[in-house]
């Protein structure tokens, strides 16, 4: 790992989580900001976390990941012309690990491949119902 590349696990927004036991449920545009659905796992340590009820094993919450100012994405293409764009090419699945690789420059590894997102520092937020 060369000097300027940190790991998700070293970034404060995602202490108490489980990145790499997470799913990516979707990927899409809103004005210039990435954002992610992912169903996230939380730790005990998580200011969120609730014990899992009788039928899970872990404390799964749903989530958004979100990258301000997007200036570039590369790994998938992005189309349509309506304020809430779909980011077309980019698919689900689990989470394999996300590094900061240069300043503003994300690389986020999974099922659904290899996405390099030039952004601000992403935002980590659990949905509340009606998000």
């Amino acid at each position: 790992m060369d000097a300027e590349t940190v790991d998700w696990t070293d970034l404060r927004e995602f202490r108490a989580t489980g990145l790499t036991d997470s799913f990516v449920l979707s990927w899409r545009l809103e004005g210039e900001a990435l954002q992610i659905d992912l169903d996230l796992l939380l730790y005990p340590g998580h200011a969120f976390y609730e014990k899992p009820r009788p039928a899970e094993r872990v404390c799964i919450r749903p989530a958004l990941l979100e990258f301000p100012h997007c200036a570039e994405l590369s790994g998938g293409s992005v189309g349509g012309d309506q304020p809430s764009t779909v980011v077309n090419g980019l698919g689900s699945g689990r989470i394999g690990g996300m590094r900061l690789t240069a300043d503003g420059q994300y690389e986020i590894k999974g099922e659904f491949g290899t996405v390099v997102i030039h952004a601000e520092r992403p935002l980590l937020r659990l949905k509340t119902p009606g998000m």
